[in-house]
């Protein structure tokens, strides 16, 4: 169990520093960059050479990285995952006051557990627009501190919560407790605060991209440490380990071995950064046409890709929500994801090919399925095997508490997907 709580510890090592997708990149650039691999720029012409380890970002959020293939038409390897996960955002004129408090207004971003926010000590990280010489620059932010608190009314005020359930009405009880009344506005002390922890003068801010986070750290958990509690495991865990599987492949082979994670998946992935968009495409195109489009073309027909997303484990106390044959457990490993109407990418095809690659790893698979009277999420699967007209199959670690400001999952199955993708970039 060793080896699987020292990779379990690894991944909360990354999250607990990974608030927002800005900062998920930058982790993974710093990990990657020690590993070897040059930063590129999309605005850039590319040099490519055979064996050379690249990577590049789009709007700090998304990243792509890869390791050019000996073979150009050989095809590519791709493992996707997506960097964001739902949480609450601020309004950009969030600051408020309401009997005698500071509220800072906030958006739900994705399928939030909305519930789960409250009674959290929270605080806020993102990005910071400020101006520069020539252009705005973009500079990262955290605060550790705890800022802010969004309090469930007491039940003596509220006598029916435990029998009808929470109803949380976004616009009006999400709002977060700032501060008490001051002279100054919540705009001006949050601003003075952003100010002060980048050094910087408050007139050189230009915007706030500011999420609200558990200052709360992930921490392994059980008499074994066999699960792992934390904030944003969907989907950090699969970009994780697709990039610890990446960083450890072989350098020499003839495909071209790329992970692409993207931004905006929770909410639809329409967007520049995001799974729909030609990033990935384009990044392809690159690396194949050192030679001509003909090559490929090519290439993506002996393409395969691999969408890593966090999978449903089966709820003890709720097990009558899952399909009777298709109950992923904890810690029993890898998920394969199917749907009849391609909410997943699966077919049996693929789903055979991840399944032998798990065998020659010695990794156990499980499979799922929602149950048929229930609507099925999706992933950026479907997204980009339309896009790039490839085999695909949807996977993912089992879970609970999915979209909750803290999630449950396996120590001993992260430790098995690193496997797995490991041998499917030397496979």
């Amino acid at each position: 169990m060793k080896n699987a709580t020292d990779h379990a510890q690894n991944l909360l090592d990354f999250i607990n520093r990974s608030q927002t997708p800005f900062h998920a990149v930058h982790e993974m650039k710093c990990f990657l960059s020690a590993k070897g691999f040059t930063e590129i720029n999309e605005a850039s012409a590319w040099n490519l050479t055979s064996n050379g380890k690249y990577f590049l970002t789009r709007n700090d959020s998304s990243l792509i990285a890869f390791i050019v293939g000996s073979k150009p038409d050989a095809g590519f390897k791709i493992i996707g995952a997506h960097t964001d996960s739902p949480n609450l955002r601020l309004k950009p004129h969030a600051g408020y006051v309401k009997s005698g408090y500071m509220q800072l207004g906030v958006e739900v971003y994705g399928g939030v557990l909305l519930s789960t926010w409250t009674d959290r000590d929270l605080s806020l990280a993102g990005r910071v627009i400020l101006s520069g010489k020539k252009k705005p620059i973009s500079k990262l932010i955290r605060f550790e501190q705890p800022l802010l608190r969004i309090p469930q009314l007491a039940i003596h005020l509220n006598r029916d919560v435990n029998k009808k359930g929470l109803v949380l009405n976004a616009q009006n009880h999400l709002p977060p407790i700032f501060s008490l009344q001051k002279k100054a506005t919540p705009d001006e002390v949050l601003k003075k605060m952003v100010a002060k922890e980048l050094q910087c003068k408050q007139a050189d801010i230009l915007g706030l991209e500011l999420s609200l986070y558990d200052t709360q750290p992930g921490t392994l958990a059980g008499p074994e440490e066999e699960f792992i509690f934390s904030g944003r495991l969907d989907n950090l865990a699969s970009c994780h380990s697709a990039m610890h599987a990446l960083a450890e492949s072989k350098k020499n082979d003839p495909t071209t071995r790329v992970i692409a994670f993207y931004d905006h998946e929770e909410i639809g992935s329409e967007t520049a950064q995001g799974a729909g968009s030609p990033f990935l495409k384009d990044v392809l195109e690159r690396i194949a046409l050192n030679e001509n489009r003909e090559g490929f073309l090519r290439a993506l027909a002996k393409s395969f890709f691999i969408s890593a997303d966090m999978a449903h484990a089966i709820h003890p106390n709720y097990s009558d929500q899952h399909d009777a044959r298709h109950m992923p457990l904890i810690n029993s490993g890898p998920v394969i994801k199917s749907n009849a109407n391609q909410r997943y990418a699966t077919d049996a095809m693929s789903s055979a090919w991840f399944e032998l690659l798990c065998q020659k790893a010695g990794v156990a698979v499980q499979k799922f399925v929602v149950r048929s009277d229930l609507g099925c999420g999706s992933t950026i699967g479907p997204i980009t095997a339309a896009n790039l007209g490839i085999r695909t199959v949807d996977v993912g670690n089992p879970m609970l508490s999915m979209h909750s400001i803290r999630e449950m999952a396996g120590a001993k199955d992260h430790a098995s997907m690193i496997l797995a993708f490991k041998e499917f970039f030397k496979a």
